[in-house]
């Protein structure tokens, strides 16, 4: 009556043993560790970068106690902060600027378990310390920065086809293009509308006055913002890539947000200063035939002559140069800090693609002799960094930008435009950083309120229902086990929500033992003999048991589903704790009762606590 079959008990005595297993790699901790990875994509993680690295650390004598290549460059463990801090150093010294040497901490789980995908779960920014970013995306921007691309779209396919213009701006998000015919009008929006059919057309003047305004429809407007959100993710997760940081969070919220989360980091003021900026780099053309000191002065008070745009130089020196954009970042496939021969000044070295580097090379040939402005676009401001004349054509898509104020400004924009331009421009609205001591405390204190619980559940057990009681906590010891091997399993991300969900786990799930444990009571004082009981007790405990976990998994489910942040971190901890208290309380429970009790013949009490009987 009371005994499970021989693959039952395997079953659990496999499951238990693999949680065990999976559980292992979190009492291992972590250690201080220094990443080396890259900054240019020329140059390769290998064999060789991992030689390099381990030379300059045994040359320095700084002891190390492990070195490994994986995906994202080379990663060296120490015994503590101290060495960590000399080995970046020394590394950053020797290595030179071609690499990115970021601090971290990685996990010390022994080789043989990670070998199995053994690994610790991932601890949210509240436990492990990091820095925490809110970014709002200036979608508005975003659509400029589309009707903007559309003019040179336009001034392209118009002059392909030899149609006649005499002017074309934008207005706001609207592109205008000016004829003095009405042929040519027409012909135009023929060709424009076939090219550039997202775009709505309307016509209006007469005579020699006439013009053609193109806007982007509702649909259009959503996808570029889309686009916008989308690609600055995208960026930013090459940036965070660029840093070295192990385990970051990058999540759009809401419409025009992006949530940043950097767990771990402890370098955490270049963290900021490279995702707090948001470069953008724009090549333009200066307008030479508006540099006269009363143009100039009309245009320092505000009247800035049509087609232009005034910004200043390092110098503080006003230019005016051309709206019409030649290049942006978009067509940079490579930067890298460099060095000028001639003066020995720090400078940016950048490869263009095939498309850019075409446009550049017809640029620079048409217009020799003239300036060319490279403005970097940042936090809203925008900055003329250098505003060379051009020599000659400059063909083969590479490019070198002056102007640095030194060699790390110089690696911090190479860094950038390598990462990828940003769609839209980005403002940091929220920003928090939480020190590794605050998140060591944050664990002790989650850690011990669970512990404390458990303790508390188990003593009242024990005293309550007696050997049951003590069944029953062996049940909640397998399912904290079973919980914590899931959410290692699945490389979840624990954080300070997920911790309380642990606690109320436990809490939950000594419920359904204190339901079996009470349905045995009332079969004993109904005059069922003990085995009866116990049989009884399981079975008619379990329909109660399997609503009252199904309705609260239910609304877990929503809070995973409609949450976010914290409430989805509380939502997959309870939902898996629901799931692993089930077989524990149910499944591993009876096993040890069946262990203890159902091999013999005859029983004449249970040792379940005082049964009352009534009169």
């Amino acid at each position: 009556m009371n005994r499970y079959p021989l693959w039952k008990y395997i079953l659990i005595a496999t499951v238990i043993f693999i949680g065990l297993l999976y559980t292992l790699p979190n009492f291992f901790g972590e250690s201080p560790a220094v990443q080396i990875s890259p900054a240019k994509s020329s140059i390769k993680s290998d064999d060789a970068m991992l030689k390099k690295v381990e030379n300059t650390l045994q040359l320095a004598n700084i002891a190390f106690n492990g070195i490994y290549l994986d995906a994202s460059g080379v990663k060296v463990r120490f015994e503590n902060t101290d060495d960590q801090l000399k080995a970046k150093d020394k590394l950053s010294t020797n290595l030179g600027k071609d690499y990115t040497i970021a601090l971290n901490l990685l996990s010390q789980t022994p080789n043989w378990l990670l070998a199995i995908g053994a690994k610790p779960m991932y601890l949210g920014l509240d436990l492990r310390g990091g820095v925490h970013f809110l970014l709002q995306v200036d979608m508005k921007a975003a659509l400029d920065k589309a009707a903007e691309s559309s003019v040179g779209d336009f001034r392209t396919s118009l002059r392909k086809e030899k149609i006649n213009y005499f002017g074309i701006s934008r207005e706001g998000q609207q592109v205008v293009v000016k004829f003095d015919n009405a042929s040519e009008a027409e012909k135009a929006e023929r060709l424009l509308s076939k090219d550039y059919p997202d775009l709505t057309y309307a016509m209006s003047g007469s005579g020699k006055d006439i013009t053609l305004t193109a806007n982007m429809g509702l649909a259009s407007q959503k996808r570029t913002q889309e686009f916008a959100l989308k690609q600055n993710l995208q960026t930013l997760h090459n940036r965070i890539n660029e840093l070295g940081v192990a385990e970051p969070i990058v999540q759009q919220q809401g419409v025009d947000r992006i949530v940043v989360q950097l767990p771990g980091v402890q370098d955490t003021a270049k963290a900021k200063e490279i995702l707090g900026r948001t470069a953008t780099l724009e090549i333009r053309l200066v307008d030479e035939e508006k540099t006269d000191f009363a143009t100039m002065e009309k245009a320092l008070n505000g009247q800035v002559p049509f087609g232009d745009e005034l910004y200043k130089d390092r110098q503080d020196r006003p230019i005016l140069v051309k709206k019409s954009v030649v290049l942006t970042g978009d067509r940079i496939t490579d930067a890298g800090p460099g060095v000028d021969q001639q003066n020995g000044s720090s400078v940016v070295n950048v490869t263009l693609d095939s498309r850019g580097a075409g446009i550049f090379k017809n640029v620079t040939r048409d217009n020799v002799g003239k300036r060319m402005a490279i403005l970097l676009i940042e936090k809203g401001s925008t900055e003329i960094i250098t505003a060379p004349v051009i020599n000659e054509e400059i063909g083969g898509g590479r490019v070198q930008i002056s102007g640095m104020a030194n060699a790390q400004e110089a690696t911090d924009i190479s860094l950038l435009l390598r990462a990828g331009a940003l769609a839209a421009p980005m403002e940091i609205i929220e920003e928090r950083t939480v020190g590794p001591s605050m998140g060591v405390e944050n664990i002790q204190r989650g850690v011990h309120s669970t512990l404390w619980g458990f303790a508390a559940i188990a003593l009242f057990m024990i005293i309550y229902y007696m050997v049951f009681g003590g069944f029953s906590v062996i049940a909640l010891s397998v399912n904290l086990l079973l919980l914590v091997a899931l959410l290692s399993m699945l490389q979840a991300t624990l954080t300070l929500p997920g911790l309380a969900a642990v606690a109320l786990t436990l809490g939950m799930a000594i419920d359904a033992n204190v339901l079996i444990n009470e349905r045995i009571r009332e079969e004993l004082r109904n005059g069922n003999t003990p085995q009866a009981a116990i049989h009884a007790g399981y079975d008619r405990a379990w329909g109660t048991i399997l609503d009252s976990n199904i309705t609260t998994l239910i609304a877990g489910l929503a809070l995973f589903m409609f949450g976010t942040g914290p409430v989805k971190g509380f939502a997959v901890v309870h939902v898996l704790g629901i799931l692993t208290s089930m077989f524990s309380a149910v499944l591993v429970s009876r096993a040890i009762v069946n262990l203890y009790y159902g091999y013999r013949r005859k029983i004449d009490n249970v040792s379940i606590g005082q049964i009352y009987k009534p009169n």
